[in-house]
């Protein structure tokens, strides 16, 4: 069965380190894809980022 996983995160780095602690726990046979985006958006004059990442796997 194919699954999901969906992370959020405010910052790259932060992004970065989840799906990494993520992916130690599955094999890499079982990893079928890895979406990622970011979007922005201006609040009071402030960029806000959010880092986005869906990883699809074997269960």
């Amino acid at each position: 069965m194919i699954q999901v996983k969906m992370f959020d995160k405010e910052h790259e780095k932060d992004l970065e380190f989840a799906v990494n602690r993520f992916l130690r726990k599955l094999e890499d046979e079982d990893v079928v894809d890895i979406k990622y985006q970011v979007t922005v958006d201006v609040d009071r004059d402030e960029q806000v980022y959010c880092f986005s990442a869906m990883v699809m796997y074997k269960a």
